[in-house]
């Protein structure tokens, strides 16, 4: 028996008479059977979020349960995709219906008559557990998709076939110890709202290499971490993201847009499928997942969309790749929360965000991190960044807070710095990482001993500078000692020589950690011996004039290959000091 709709507002509809309703159950709304979830039920009556615009349906219309929660499609076919915020894939609807989504359109997230050639790992008579390996195909020139027993099944293989099959298709047996008989396929599905299970959670202890200089050197971000990105309109969040896409030590990206506007998904859309892998030299969509929810979309779609985004994300940790996910962002997110909860007549909380904000916060971010994922020995990490709008900047809006109170890694970025065409316009007095010195045994045995002392040095000085202008604002530069005139001046090195990088030069946009060492570790020697001269006596001005600054000046410029021309800049500071104190005995 159907239900009927009783009242519609918005995406809300509330519906009574239907059979046996569940929390977060599928149903189909109205005579176009919309796309819908229940979110509330009060006595016989169940409140209804549709994923589809509600424009014409009214009272009276048939609701119909679907007995299955709001799930995604796992299989081969998930790469190079481009979802809306329920894996509808948006290029296979443009293609069958036309470039605006109707409504009541269902596509499945990945093809169904697609084959695929399956090569077993597993035989007949092996005992597997949920997360076991059975076999893989090739889903892209990069990535090697493994098929795995779906979590919470397990037993005796009983037949598993070689060959061509599509996802549907079943490639084989499996005998519970009740002795019912399961079928495996290429694929399975899985309810968003809900981890999937790993064997053991480990603490994360080793970089997420981004090429950003800022990011990698002052404030890492550790694989299996979490970090957020705050910001202004205008300040770079989405640039942030897009720079982490293209170049974080990921083995897949999946990218969520989340109520962003149009034009910039537009950007991504149409500069991920150009962009070249600097990894493999083939194109980043190989290994890549977009999910695509404008801010022009159904508002409830945007509440699932992280959540679809971050459930492909967990699959891909469980073959035992590096993940990472971009949400931009999750402020559209959370007022897609404010608005069903207001619909819903729920008791607001701060600033009309629902009382549950900082648990579905906490429910989205707990699910990365390091992990032995199950049927696997081998490690494998799921990062979470994401991208916050507070209303001008205010980081005390109750999203930022409670992003805060989850994440790990703070980037703050600064509308000044922004304006100041300093990019990435991250502040280095207010953002922070709570991974670097975890990760202390990493550097020091990948990189060098002194990766952490230089990076303290440099934050120590950068810190002097703001309480130095302090005093310059009041009394001029001229008041100064020349040793702290020194450190006004490394400071100023360290923010355009090495933090200011640009994403759209084909050398800057991309810096490893062992050019990062060198770059700062050049600044900080030219400081060093700087400060042992003028306290040898010689003039500031002289050690200023000192031509090894535009040397400084080039190395962000000097390709990845051409790593002893950075090397070298070292020692021409060295060469520098060494001939202006030769000159000073000379005198």
């Amino acid at each position: 028996m159907a239900g009927r709709i009783v009242k519609v507002s918005g995406p809300l509809v509330v519906a009574e008479g239907l059979e046996n309703p569940k929390m977060y159950e599928v149903v189909k709304v109205g005579a176009l059977r919309l796309f819908g979830e229940i979110i509330g039920l009060r006595d016989d009556r169940a409140s209804i979020q549709v994923y589809e615009q509600t424009e014409g349906i009214g009272p009276g219309e048939p609701v119909a349960n679907t007995g299955e929660q709001l799930s995604v499609e796992l299989g081969p076919g998930l790469m190079r995709q481009i979802y809306d915020g329920i894996q509808r894939p948006l290029d296979v609807i443009a293609r069958k219906h036309g470039d605006f989504i109707a409504r009541g359109i269902e596509e499945p997230g990945i093809s169904h008559e697609k084959t695929w050639e399956f090569v077993p790992s597993a035989k007949p008579g092996d005992v597997v557990s949920g997360g076991a390996r059975l076999g893989f195909v090739d889903e892209t020139d990069i990535v090697k998709h493994w098929i795995m027993v779906p979590p919470g099944l397990s037993g005796t293989i009983r037949k598993l076939t070689a060959g061509t099959f599509t996802v549907r298709q079943v490639i084989g047996t499996l005998e519970d110890e009740k002795g019912t008989i399961h079928e495996l396929r290429l694929s399975h599905t899985w309810p968003v709202r809900r981890g999937r299970p790993y064997r053991r959670k480990l603490n994360p202890d080793f970089p997420l290499i981004t090429g950003q200089r800022v990011l990698d050197t002052f404030f890492p971000l550790a694989k299996g971490g979490t970090g957020c990105v705050p910001g202004p309109f205008g300040s770079g969040k989405t640039v942030v993201q897009h720079q982490l896409s293209k170049w974080a030590d990921a083995d897949i990206i999946v990218y969520v847009g989340c109520g962003e506007r149009g034009n910039e998904m537009t950007d991504v859309l149409l500069e991920f499928p150009e962009l070249t892998d600097p990894r493999t030299g083939k194109p980043l969509m190989e290994r890549t997942v977009l999910i695509a929810n404008t801010s022009n979309m159904p508002v409830a779609a945007r509440e699932a969309s992280v959540f679809t985004g971050i459930t492909i994300a967990e699959y891909y940790r469980d073959m035992g790749y590096n993940v990472a996910l971009m949400a931009d962002s999750t402020s559209r997110w959370a007022e897609a929360m404010r608005e069903i909860s207001g619909r819903l007549e729920e008791m607001p909380g701060e600033e009309g965000y629902p009382a549950y904000l900082a648990s579905r916060v906490a429910e989205f971010y707990e699910r990365a991190g390091r992990v032995i994922p199950l049927g696997s020995d081998q490690e494998a990490t799921l990062s979470v960044m994401g991208a916050v709008s507070p209303p001008g900047g205010d980081l005390s809006d109750p999203v930022v807070q409670a992003t805060l109170r989850e994440v790990r890694v703070f980037w703050s970025l600064d509308a000044k710095l922004a304006y100041a065409r300093h990019f990435p316009a991250i502040n280095w007095l207010s953002s922070y990482s709570l991974y670097s010195d975890a990760m202390g045994r990493y550097y020091d045995t990948e990189v060098s001993p002194q990766w952490l002392p230089n990076r303290a040095k440099a934050l120590r000085l950068l810190q002097e500078e703001a309480e130095l202008e302090e005093i310059v604002r009041l009394v001029g530069v001229d008041a100064l000692s020349p040793r702290d005139r020194l450190t006004l001046e490394t400071a100023r090195s360290i923010r355009e020589d090495f933090l200011h990088q640009n994403a759209f030069h084909e050398v800057d946009t991309y810096t490893s950690l062992q050019k990062q060492f060198h770059m700062l570790g050049a600044i900080l020697l030219l400081h060093d011996l700087a400060r042992e001269a003028i306290e040898r006596g010689v003039a500031l001005e002289t050690v200023l004039a000192l031509p090894v600054k535009e040397d400084i000046a080039r190395m962000k410029y000097h390709a990845e290959e051409d790593m002893e021309a950075v090397r070298a800049v070292q020692q021409t500071i060295r060469a520098a000091f060494t001939e202006l104190a030769a000159r000073r005995v000379s005198a």
